[in-house]
This record gives structure tokens, C-alpha cells and sequence, in this order.
């Protein structure tokens, strides 16, 4: 079968495509053939070696994936060969079959197409247990996204005003701010490129607190990081939840007499490792997150959808930060 490869450390333009041998199902598992191929910042991390998991090579990069079940192994129910599934993987996603958990698939609605499906899983999931578990977000509260036109920004924006807050998006150009309306957004800020100095800074946070107001956001979800994160700080509302999501800016440093004065949280959002140790509570959040699918409160915004030869292409586009919602990589018909 076919595999878009990482075989030495670099950017996109050193994937291989490849021929390899097909896996197998093995016990608790489920063979997919691969239709559709979402791809995900930590794709872009993950080929360099600058992700937290660091995968033996050869291996694919692509974290989620839709499919039409091929083969069942010991041990699986609720499943059949024919299914439509999707699932997260981590990594390699980008071949045209591949083994997962039993446990991590779940079902595509039949209305669903695969690419709607392959770009689901990983944003909503993230971005739930980010505003549910570790931010607290209640209705009527204001919620700040950074970097609300990209996957997971899109996804915080949609949910937060399905669960009622008032939602403020900051994005980085007019475009990514359409967007964000359109995904729901009340009000939006446009913000310029960093890094910022000392003066740049200062009239980010107060851009921030102009459209927020006097009191501030009670919860602030940061996909973005580097120094957009201070100013977002300073705009915090007393006893406001910091969602740490993402740096794709870079990591900041954060300036911990601000938390002290504004009596906030800091809170990390390590979705993956949530649904691995609470396995139940990450499936009440799937099924929530499908009730509010077939509702349309929520919906995969795709802005392209690239052959399987441009895979290399989908992860450098999200590298420069050129997606607006989610990649995906059509992988077969």
C-alpha cells in the first residue's frame, strides 16, 4: 500500500511517498482502509522531532483519520466490516490502511462525508474538554480565543456560543475575522504578527480590553502562545481560567504577578492524555459534541481539501499558518 513517509528529521518537502506492507488487525483492533486524512498542528511539529511524542521512523504523519472498516481482530465488538469510522491516531494517518483502537473509533454519521468526518474528532474533543473540564466556561461568561480562525480556534468559537458565552475571537488578519464571525463570534480583534516590544504589547492588552470591557475574560483559550500571551493576561477578568492549548508563536513566559493580582488560573489542556485516563468522561463528551453536530450548533469549517500526493503541502500550509479551519487530505475515493 501506499504512505506518505517521514524517513529523516525536516519539513514537508521530505516526505516520501511509499510503498510499504499493509497492516493487519491486531487484538482490540480495527483495519480501516483510509478515506480522508485530517492534518493537525502537531503534524507540523511532529516530522521535525519538536512533539512531546517522537514516533521511530519510518511513520506517517497525520493525527485523524475517516475510513471504511476492512477487518475486525480478536476481541472487537460494535463493530462490522463495512462501518464507516473515524478515529484519532497520533500519527500516521497519511497511508492508505491503517490499524486503530477499537476503543478510539467511533461511527460517521451516514450524512457525513469522510472529509467532514477526518476533520471532527481531534478540534471538538480538544476544545471541549478545554472549555468544559478545565475552564469551567459558564453561560453568560466572556470567552477570548486566540487564534479562533484555526482548527481548534473555530471549534472553541462554535462551542462557546452553543454553551451561551459571549465570545470574542482574536485572529490575525480580516479574513480569519470573517471567518470567526461566521463560525459565531460576537466580536472579533484583529492583532499583528509578533514578536511585539514593550510598547506593541502594551496596546495589544489594551486592544484586548477595549472589546472585552471593564471586567475583563473569564476564560481566555490560547492556541496560539508566544507574545500574545501576556497581553491576553493582562485583559483577564478576577478569578479568569488561562487555557494553555497551543504555540505555535512559540512557548512564552508567562508573568506569574499577574496571576497573583488578577487571583486567575492557569489551567494546561492535554486533551490526548484526558481521554486516555478517563475514557468514560471523553466519551460523554463525544457524545455530546455528535448531538450538537446533527443539531448544526457545530460543523467542520474545511477551507481545502488536497490529493494524497500534496500531503507534504496540507502540513506547510498549516506551518505558515495559511489554514483557516482544517486541512484535509483526500486519501482515496
Amino acid at each position: 500500500m501506499r504512505a506518505l513517509l517521514s524517513n529523516t528529521v525536516g519539513g514537508p518537502e521530505m516526505l516520501v511517498m511509499s510503498e510499504i506492507a499493509a497492516p493487519v488487525a491486531g487484538p482490540g483492533q480495527l483495519l480501516v482502509a483510509v478515506k480522508a486524512c485530517a492534518m493537525n498542528y502537531p503534524d507540523v511539529l511532529i516530522i521535525e522531532d519538536k512533539y512531546q511524542m517522537k514516533p521511530q521512523r519510518p511513520f506517517a504523519p497525520g493525527s485523524e483519520i475517516a475510513g471504511v472498516v476492512e477487518g475486525l481482530g480478536e476481541g472487537v465488538t460494535g463493530f462490522a466490516v463495512g462501518d464507516r469510522v473515524i478515529a484519532v491516531t497520533g500519527h500516521g494517518g497519511l497511508v492508505e490502511k491503517i490499524a486503530v483502537a477499537a476503543t478510539s473509533a467511533y461511527k460517521l454519521p451516514t450524512e457525513r462525508s469522510f472529509e467532514e468526518g477526518a476533520a471532527f474528532m481531534m478540534t471538538y474533543a480538544t476544545s471541549i474538554h478545554a472549555l468544559v473540564d478545565r475552564g469551567r466556561l459558564k453561560e453568560g461568561e466572556t470567552l477570548l480565543v486566540l487564534g479562533a480562525a484555526g482548527g481548534v480556534g473555530l471549534a472553541a468559537v462554535e462551542l462557546g456560543v452553543a454553551f451561551g458565552a459571549r465570545v470574542v475571537a482574536a485572529v490575525s488578519s480580516a479574513e480569519k475575522a470573517v471567518a470567526a464571525r461566521t463560525a459565531g463570534a460576537h466580536e472579533t480583534i484583529v492583532y499583528g504578527r509578533a514578536p511585539f516590544d514593550k510598547d506593541q504589547s502594551k496596546a495589544l492588552a489594551d486592544q484586548f480590553k477595549a472589546v472585552l470591557g471593564k471586567n475583563g475574560a473569564d476564560v481566555i483559550y490560547d492556541a496560539v502562545g508566544g507574545d500574545y500571551c501576556e497581553p491576553a493576561l493582562r485583559s483577564i477578568a478576577w478569578e479568569g481560567r488561562y487555557l494553555v492549548v497551543g504555540f505555535p508563536a512559540g512557548i512564552p513566559r508567562l508573568p506569574l504577578n499577574l496571576t497573583l493580582l488578577k487571583s486567575c488560573d492557569v489551567c494546561g489542556v492535554f486533551w490526548g492524555a484526558f481521554a486516555a485516563r478517563e475514557p468514560s468522561a471523553h466519551a460523554a463528551h463525544m457524545a455530546r459534541l455528535f448531538r450538537l453536530w446533527a443539531t448544526g450548533e457545530i460543523s467542520p469549517v474545511i477551507s481545502a481539501i488536497l490529493p494524497f500526493e500534496q500531503g507534504g503541502e496540507a502540513i506547510a500550509r498549516l506551518a505558515r499558518r495559511e489554514a483557516i479551519g482544517k486541512l484535509v487530505v483526500k486519501v482515496a475515493d
